[in-house]
C-alpha cells in the first residue's frame, strides 16, 4: 500500500488523528460526483443523448454543445453523464459478486483446512491458470456479444485472486489465542469465521473490494472498446472511446473525455482503497 505511505496516513507519529489528505478529499469528491451522475445523469444532461443531428456531426465545443458532438451529432456531455451508470453498473455488480465469493470460499479454505481447503484451492489454481480476458473475448465473440455475459465470466475467472487474499489473511488468524479461547467457550465454526475472524481481516476485504472494482472497470471498458461488451450506440465510456477515435482531429473531446473519466475513476478508487486499508488496519491494531 505505497500510496498510503506517500501522503494518505491518517495518524501522524505523535498519535493524534488528523483529517485525510487533500488527495483523499479530492478522490472522495470524484466518487460523490460519479454517484450523482449515476443516479441523476439523465436529469442533469443538457440534451437528449440519443438525438442525432447529422448536420452537426463531429462538431467541436460550442453552439450549445459544451464538449461538442460525436459522429452522429449527439451531445458528448449528455452521453457522458448518462453513460456513467452504464460504465459503473457492471463493475459494481462484478466487485460485489467477487467479494462474496472470495469471502465465503476464502474463509472456508483458510479456517477449516483439510479436504475443504484442498478442494477449494485446487479449483482456484485451475481457474487462476486460465487467461481470463482471452477466454472472455473468445466466448463473448462466439456467442454474439453480451454485456452481462462478460460480467459473469469475469466474476468466475477473476475470483481466485480474491479467494487467495482472504485465505492468506485467515491463515494468519486461525491459530491466534482468541480463536482457541472462543473454541473453549463452545463457539461454533460459523460464528468464529463470520463474527470473529471476518472483522479482523476487514482491511484486506475492503482493499480487495475497491481493487476489484477497478479491475472490473478496466476489464469491461476494454471489452466495450473491442466491441464485445456494451452494444453499438450505447453511451458506455469504453464504447464511446472506440466509436469516437476517428474524431480526434475534429473534436478530440469526444474521445478524450471518456478516457479521462476512466483514468480518474480508477485512480480515485485505488487511492481510497489504500487509505481505507490503512485506516482499518490501524483501528484493528489499536484494538489488539
Amino acid at each position: 500500500m505505497s500510496v498510503v505511505e506517500s501522503g494518505l496516513a491518517v495518524v501522524p507519529p505523535g498519535g493524534r488523528r488528523r483529517l485525510p489528505s487533500l488527495l483523499v478529499v479530492f478522490c472522495s469528491l470524484v466518487l460523490v460526483g460519479l454517484a450523482i451522475a449515476t443516479f441523476f445523469g439523465r436529469s442533469l444532461a443538457p440534451k437528449d443523448p440519443s438525438v442525432q443531428n447529422l448536420l452537426d456531426a463531429g462538431a467541436p465545443p460550442g453552439h450549445g454543445h459544451v464538449l461538442g458532438t460525436d459522429g452522429l451529432g449527439r451531445d458528448i456531455l449528455s452521453r457522458v453523464l448518462v453513460g456513467t451508470r452504464q460504465a459503473l453498473e457492471g463493475p459494481m455488480v462484478f466487485c460485489v459478486c467477487v467479494t462474496l465469493i472470495a469471502v465465503v470460499f476464502g474463509l472456508l479454505a483458510g479456517f477449516k483446512g483439510g479436504w475443504t481447503e484442498t478442494v477449494i484451492m485446487r479449483a482456484t489454481d485451475m481457474l487462476f491458470a486460465i487467461p481470463a480476458l482471452l477466454v472472455i473475448i473468445i466466448t463473448v465473440g462466439l456467442l454474439g456479444g453480451g454485456y452481462w455475459l462478460a460480467v459473469g465470466l469475469l466474476v468466475i475467472l477473476t475470483s481466485p485472486s480474491g479467494i487467495r487474499v482472504v485465505r492468506s489473511a485467515v491463515l494468519a488468524q486461525r491459530n491466534l489465542p482468541y480463536i482457541e479461547a472462543a473454541r473453549t467457550l463452545g463457539v461454533s465454526n460459523t460464528k468464529l469465521m463470520f463474527i470473529h475472524v471476518l472483522p479482523n481481516i476487514l482491511p484486506n476485504v475492503v482493499a480487495s473490494i475497491l481493487l476489484d472494482f477497478v479491475g472490473g472497470l478496466i476489464g469491461l471498458s476494454s471489452l466495450s472498446f473491442l466491441g464485445l461488451g456494451s452494444p453499438p450506440g450505447a453511451s458506455d465510456w469504453g464504447r464511446m472511446l472506440t466509436e469516437n477515435r476517428p474524431l480526434l482531429e475534429g473534436n478530440p473531446w469526444a474521445a478524450v473525455t471518456p478516457a479521462v473519466l476512466l483514468i480518474v475513476t480508477a485512480f480515485s478508487v485505488t487511492v481510497l482503497g489504500d487509505w481505507a486499508f490503512q485506516r482499518l488496519e490501524r483501528r484493528n491494531n489499536d484494538r489488539g
